[in-house]
């Protein structure tokens, strides 16, 4: 993979050189970094579409090489004799930067999945999710492409190489626990996050889903991310969050069934694959989560970058759904003619799901569905 390094040259009795580093495969994706407390969270956030016409790579470094310019020369400390030289420099991802093992514990083998309802859900909503999860592994598919392809393609690339046990890696349905009263209120820190999933009571190697509903307010939710996933390492479980955004925030997190919220708007945003835009949109961070959950759930196994603004199997191809994919560009993806919905996957209940693609260490490169 090409790279592209900026080179700010400042001079006056010394010489400083600062890199500012930008690969095209990073602009596609934000991330935060984990906050501080006794459990481990990683955290991702969707990054919002802009318009295809105003995404290309030229344009972008065209942009950074502005910033940067305006940096140096209002930089603190600066005086009239100092002499600044940028330059775009072109070179090779190093190493460091490649998505790969580092050692630590996957999930693997059979691995409990609870869920936490947060707040009110329909019927249609609830099965929406639940047909997913029983489609990973649980339930044969029932066409193609398929939702248990996307979790073989998870199994094959990541699990399969990283665990010791052996053997064939099952997701199954546990306990759900449903709290329409929302116990601790409308508006949760990330701590309260991690308390709901704890209530599950998830067991050693198991995942905890704690899923919002739409008028739940979540510390962060569509401004820095649009779910997240953690760990208790002590007690050896992981957990994911994702929320319905339908009414909070559809341009960040329910892209693209929703308008991007900044820049040029789409022509027309994809069908929700289950008509359900904040449904639909919660299941594509759901899946990325997942897919972050069971291949990195302590932070020390697959990732690239620092540990803790880290890109993950899915994060690592944000915004990728269909060949010929690129950034505020969703692919091409499969329609249904009766809905008019968009989507990628098929799970073994019927439902459709639009997942996303998934980064593939050996090519190097996103793989996806369609």
């Amino acid at each position: 993979m090409m790279a592209y390094k900026f080179h700010v040259k400042r001079s006056s009795t010394s010489h400083h050189l600062i890199t500012y580093r930008v690969t095209p495969h990073h602009v596609r994706t934000s991330l935060c970094p984990a906050s501080a407390g006794p459990d481990r969270l990683r955290m991702a956030s969707r990054a919002t579409p802009i318009s295809p016409k105003t995404t290309t790579l030229p344009t972008m470094l065209t942009t950074m090489l502005i910033l940067l310019l305006l940096t140096t020369i209002l930089a603190p400390h600066a005086s009239a004799d100092d002499r600044r030289e940028l330059e775009l420099v072109e070179t090779t991802t190093e190493p460091g930067d490649q998505l790969t093992y580092h050692g630590g514990a996957v999930l693997h083998g059979d691995i409990p999945v609870s869920i936490v309802w947060y707040g009110n859900f329909t019927a249609d909503q609830k099965s929406i999710v639940l047909d997913f999860i029983d489609s990973l592994t649980s339930k044969p598919a029932s066409s193609t492409p398929s939702v248990a392809q996307w979790w073989s393609t998870i199994y094959t690339t990541y699990l399969s190489n990283a665990s010791t046990a052996g053997g064939a890696t099952r997701v199954l349905l546990g306990a759900q626990v449903a709290d329409e009263a929302c116990s601790l209120g409308r508006s949760l820190t990330l701590a309260q996050v991690a308390q709901l999933a704890a209530g599950a009571r998830p067991a050693r190697g198991a995942l905890a889903l704690v899923l919002t509903d739409a008028d739940v307010v979540v510390a962060g939710f569509g401004s820095v991310r649009c779910g997240l996933h953690g760990a208790d390492a002590g007690a050896g479980y992981a957990y994911a969050w994702a929320g319905d955004a339908a009414r909070q925030c559809p341009g960040q997190c329910a892209w693209p069934f929703a308008a991007p919220a900044y820049g040029p708007p789409d022509p027309k945003p994809l069908g929700a694959p289950n008509g359900d835009v904040g449904a639909d949109g919660m299941m594509v961070t759901l899946a990325s989560m997942v897919a972050g959950a069971v291949t990195n759930p302590f932070g020390d196994a697959y990732y690239q970058g620092e540990k803790d603004a880290a890109l993950e199997a899915c994060t690592a191809c944000t915004g990728f759904y269909g060949s010929g994919s690129y950034p505020g560009y969703a692919g091409n993806v499969l329609v249904d003619a009766d809905t008019g919905g968009s989507y990628n996957a098929v799970g073994a209940g019927g439902h459709k799901y639009l997942l996303p693609a998934i980064y593939d260490p050996a090519k190097p490169g996103c793989s996806t569905l369609v």
